[in-house]
C-alpha cells in the first residue's frame, strides 16, 4: 500500500510544471521535535505550538508559587509575549525616533556597559545616580537578566531583551523596592504600558500578599499604576544611555510619570505600629499577671 501510495505521488509530480516540481521537493518537513529548524540567533530555542503551550503552563503555576525565580518568569514572558503582543512593541519602538534608534543600535545594559563607579559620581538627582543609589538600597546588579531564548523574530527578541534590562530603570524611575508587594505594583504599571500578558498574569501573586499589603495595593498601588502605565508614554522608548546626567525628575516629567507614596517607608510604618501594638499587649498581659 505504501508503495502504491509513493508511485502516485511521485507520477502527480511529473505532472506539476518544473517550477512547482521543484518548490514541493525543497519544501522543509513539518517543525516537528524531531524536526526541529535550526535556531534564528544564537542561544534561540524554536518550539513547537505544543512545547511552547507547556513552559507557559509551567512556568506560570511555578512562578506564583515562588515569584523570586526569575528564570521562571522570563520563560512565562517569553512563551507568552508572541505571536501578537511582542510585535506590538516591536512596532511601538518602530514608531518612534528614538525606539528606531534603540532597534538600530542595540545597546546592552550590563555592568560592563554601565559603569557603576561612574554612576555613583554623578549629581545626586541625576538619572543615573538614582539607577545606582537604587541598585545599591536592593542590592542588585544589572547581570541578573536572562538572555532571550523563546521569542523566534530575532528582532523581536532584542525587544524583548531590552526589555528585560530596562526593568531596573523603571524600579528606580517609581522608587519601588524589590520585595514581592513592590514587584507586583511595578508589574501592573508594565501591564499597562506594555500589554505584554507575563506582566498582567504576574497580578495573580497579589493572593500571596499579606491582608495589609493586599489592601495597600488594590486601594493605592494598583490605581497608581493603572493610570501612570496607560498615560504615560512607552517607557521601552528611553535610551537610558544617552539619559544618565539628566534630572530624574525632568525625565519622569517628560514620560508623565508620577512616584507612588514611598512603599518601603509604608511597611516600616506598618512594622513599627504592629511592634507598638505587641509591646502594649505585653505590658497589659504583665499589669493582669500582677
Amino acid at each position: 500500500m505504501n508503495c502504491t501510495i509513493t508511485r502516485s505521488l511521485s507520477q502527480n509530480l511529473i505532472l506539476l510544471p518544473p517550477h512547482l516540481r521543484l518548490a514541493v521537493l525543497n519544501s522543509p518537513r513539518p517543525f516537528s521535535v524531531l524536526n526541529r529548524p535550526p535556531p534564528n540567533y544564537p542561544g534561540h530555542v524554536p518550539l513547537t505550538n505544543l512545547e511552547r503551550g507547556a513552559l507557559a503552563a509551567g512556568s506560570a503555576i511555578m512562578s506564583l508559587l515562588n515569584p523570586r525565580r526569575g528564570d521562571l518568569i522570563a520563560t512565562l514572558g517569553e512563551t507568552t509575549a508572541t505571536p501578537y503582543f511582542i510585535y506590538r512593541l516591536r512596532d511601538a519602538m518602530l514608531s518612534s525616533p528614538t525606539g528606531r534608534r534603540i532597534l538600530r543600535d542595540r545597546p546592552r545594559i550590563t555592568s560592563q556597559t554601565m559603569s557603576l563607579p561612574y554612576l555613583r559620581t554623578l549629581k545626586p538627582h541625576s538619572v543615573g545616580r538614582t539607577y545606582a543609589a537604587w541598585l545599591d538600597r536592593e542590592g542588585v546588579s544589572p547581570d541578573t537578566r536572562d538572555a532571550v531564548r523563546y521569542v523566534d523574530d530575532e528582532e523581536c527578541a532584542y525587544v524583548m531583551q531590552r526589555y528585560r534590562e530596562s526593568h531596573d530603570f523603571y524600579h528606580a524611575l517609581t522608587g519601588l523596592p524589590v520585595v514581592v508587594e513592590g514587584e507586583v505594583a511595578l508589574k501592573a504599571f508594565e501591564f499597562a504600558n506594555t500589554l505584554l500578558p507575563m506582566t498582567g498574569l504576574s497580578l495573580f501573586a497579589v493572593a500571596r500578599l499579606k491582608k495589609a499589603e493586599r489592601a495597600r495595593f488594590w486601594t493605592t498601588y494598583l490605581p497608581w499604576a493603572i493610570g501612570n502605565g496607560w498615560k504615560c508614554a512607552d517607557v521601552l522608548n528611553v535610551y537610558w544611555e544617552e539619559q544618565l546626567e539628566r534630572d530624574v525628575d525632568e525625565l519622569r516629567r517628560e514620560l508623565g510619570i508620577e512616584r507612588p507614596p514611598d512603599l518601603r517607608e509604608a511597611r516600616k510604618v506598618e512594622r513599627e505600629a504592629r511592634r507598638a501594638a505587641k509591646e502594649k499587649k505585653e505590658r497589659l498581659g504583665g499589669l493582669m499577671t500582677n
